[in-house]
């Protein structure tokens, strides 16, 4: 674990990206994405023979490289494909909310890291807690809603991680100074060096075991493998 470039300065909130932080993400789109082709195949069998869950995932690859705006709102970008796909296949539009209601329902069907819930239990009476995300996913539905103070989702603010505005809008939510504050994430270039060109201290949550920081020439305030050492070094933080 890296020591805390600000040692003795007490962080009054903890902000937590999402997807691959506090569950797993891959599995479950990929789950989603194959469910959904189920439902197309169904409901709008054309798309589904035109395309393939590969070829819909590439071309709405495409789609973000020629339209980078959808980048801060990955629904509406998926919206955006699906509604390429139908078109392209001749198959009614208004099925596209179907899709996506579908989508979204698998897409929240995760499951938190065994050590998650009893962190965040154990970090909601000792310090303000929120989130910030570019992706969809809905804590409501997803039962985690009610141990954040705070919940920021790109898409809906209209700005996405790396950039600090973000950050600042969590942080002035939550009623603290950014130097008040640790964003802890799994991404380098997003959360990391993001949140730390925004004033915030950085944990990098690196369950992996990655050496990547080095490579990348970015510094964590400090690197975790678990919540039990993210609960550790801020009982340190707040000792201090």
């Amino acid at each position: 674990m890296a020591a805390c470039d600000n040692a003795g300065m007490k962080p009054k909130a903890i902000l937590f990206d999402l997807d691959d932080t506090l569950w797993p993400i891959a599995p479950v789109i990929a789950e989603a994405e194959l469910t959904l082709h189920a439902w197309l195949a169904e409901h709008a069998p054309g798309v589904t023979r035109h395309f393939t869950i590969e070829q819909l995932r590439l071309h709405r690859n495409e789609l973000a490289a020629a339209r980078p705006e959808l980048h801060v709102d990955l629904g509406a970008l998926r919206r955006a494909g699906l509604e390429a796909a139908f078109a392209h296949a001749g198959e009614d539009a208004r099925h596209v909310d179907g899709a996506m209601q579908h989508f979204i329902a698998a897409r929240n069907a995760v499951t938190p890291y065994d050590d998650v819930l009893p962190g965040l239990l154990k970090l909601q009476h000792q310090i303000l807690l929120g989130t910030i995300s570019n992706g969809n996913a809905d804590l409501e539905v997803i039962g985690l809603a009610h141990h954040f103070k705070v919940s920021l989702a790109a898409g809906a603010f209209g700005r996405a991680k790396p950039d600090p505005s973000i950050f600042l809008a969590a942080c002035e939510a939550l009623g603290v100074q950014p130097h008040e504050a640790v964003y802890v994430g799994d991404d380098l270039k997003l959360d990391v060096e993001g949140a730390q060109r925004a004033g915030l201290r950085a944990v990098w949550l690196n369950r992996s075991g990655s050496d990547a920081h080095l490579a990348a020439g970015i510094q964590p305030d400090a690197i975790c493998s678990t919540f039990e050492e993210l609960l550790a070094w801020l009982e340190e933080q707040l000792a201090e």
